[in-house]
């Protein structure tokens, strides 16, 4: 049972942050009536005909900051700064690396100038 209750509270809170337009939309419609009589910024002037739709702008703007902010924040959270806590020791060696020379006498090429391209005999 505890379980049951776990995942369909899993389930109602991912869908309800997925769904938060729709529900300001749902509490517009159904409060439009209240919010234009009461919570409208353009309330005293009836001639402009905006019935609460300046308070649903102001919503759903502030539910896309909402978002914004959270999904900036999760982001950060994704970011993890890794450091070494002890400082690395290098070690610099003053010794320089033996030389070694390639002797070069077994790779003299012929001293004869022959010509490369040599097309087939016919015959």
């Amino acid at each position: 049972m505890f379980k049951r209750t776990t995942v369909l509270l899993l389930i109602f809170s991912v869908l309800a942050s997925n769904l938060s337009y729709y529900f300001i939309f749902a509490g517009f419609e159904l409060n439009q009536k209240y919010i234009a009589e009461n919570l409208c910024v353009n309330r005293n002037k009836p001639w402009m005909h905006c019935n609460g739709k300046c308070y649903f702008a102001k919503k759903l703007k502030q539910a896309q900051e909402k978002q914004n902010s959270e999904e900036s924040q999760s982001q950060k959270n994704l970011f993890q700064v890794a450091y070494h806590a002890q400082p690395a020791a290098v070690k610099f060696h003053t010794r320089l690396l033996l030389v070694i020379p390639v002797p070069t006498d077994h790779a003299l090429l012929p001293q004869i100038a022959q010509p490369i391209f040599r097309p087939p005999q016919l015959g």
